[in-house]
């Protein structure tokens, strides 16, 4: 089981809740560095954090608020940006304010870095790990791979399936699996989550020709339709006048060819709706994953991923 978490996965388990419940819990996990997680509720004039403890007050200073932030090369806004947010730490010692008060002086940088020195710092390319998706952009989704350290998941790394954008995907604090792609020599992350959704063949064993099925249109092009039936599988129908992308449909399953990699269908509606993401489906619970080929065996086409 990984012991290395993102933040937000500490903050209501049994072993964090005892710990922050008295000075005596406090103080052991001082003793032994022990991880702990809470809940930042300001950020000072300073940009120190304050954090709730429940027992005591907790500070993080400054410089002990993230990697990078004491030499420059990470910005203020990634302290601003944790306020109302649950944020791991270390406590580093006690101290007592000048109206007697006892406070902590706690460090997140320390656990940054634990977590990439034993844990990034030795996964390998195509191991697959627990992320939670922290903001969206265009070009790709930013997940917490640990302790608020952040990797990048490119929008083509998402599903087969094209999309315009990967909030049609995932939601912020949705809590995701992801493979390692790639991994530079800062020990910056670059993630993968399509080898996870199944391959071709698996998603078109979920539907069987005859049927009518819900889908959502993801492309429109003069030589047909393409209906995206599940993440990493979509069908092709005949163009028709007044489609556009992102609309739901009703469609029908014409046929289903695996030589081809091909599903054919036929509209039978087309509209406008907003409805929540559905759940992500994984096709395989394992830790590491070597290669990846979508395609069916038989397939002239080949999709495949390699990790190395």
């Amino acid at each position: 089981m990984n012991t290395y978490l993102p933040e937000g996965r500490l903050l209501n388990t049994q072993e964090n809740r005892a710990a922050l419940a008295s000075l005596a819990g406090i103080k052991d996990a001082m003793f032994h560095g022990t991880v702990l997680e809470g809940r930042a509720l300001l950020c000072d004039k300073e940009h120190n954090l304050h954090v709730e403890l429940g027992t005591m007050r907790g500070i993080i200073p400054r410089n002990e608020c993230a990697m990078g932030i004491e030499d420059g090369s990470v910005r203020d806004i990634a302290i601003i940006s944790r306020v109302n947010k649950p944020v791991m730490f270390k406590v580093l010692e006690l101290e007592t304010d000048l109206s007697g008060t006892s406070y902590a002086v706690l460090s997140r940088r320390a656990v940054q870095e634990e977590y990439l020195r034993e844990y990034i710092g030795k996964l390998s390319h195509g191991d697959v790990i627990d992320v939670t998706v922290t903001h969206l952009e265009n070009f790709g989704a930013f997940c917490d791979v640990g302790a608020g350290i952040s990797a990048l998941l490119p929008i083509d790394g998402i599903s087969v399936s094209r999309i315009p954008h990967p909030n049609v995907r995932f939601a912020v604090n949705q809590q995701i699996r992801a493979v390692v792609k790639d991994i530079d020599e800062s020990l910056r992350l670059t993630l993968s989550h399509k080898e996870l959704l199944g391959t071709w063949e698996e998603n078109a064993a979920l539907f069987s020709i005859g049927e009518t099925v819900p889908g959502i249109v993801r492309s429109v092009e003069k030589y047909g339709i393409f209906i995206e039936l599940t993440a990493n599988l979509a069908g092709l129908a005949e163009y028709a006048d007044g489609i556009y992308v992102g609309q739901h449909t009703s469609v029908y399953i014409k046929n289903i060819i695996p030589e081809k990699m091909k599903i054919k269908l036929i509209i039978v509606d087309s509209f406008s709706a907003e409805y929540p993401l559905p759940p992500v489906r994984y096709f395989m619970d394992i830790n590491h994953i070597d290669s990846f080929l979508y395609s069916p065996e038989h397939c002239d086409k080949r999709i495949e991923s390699v990790f190395e």
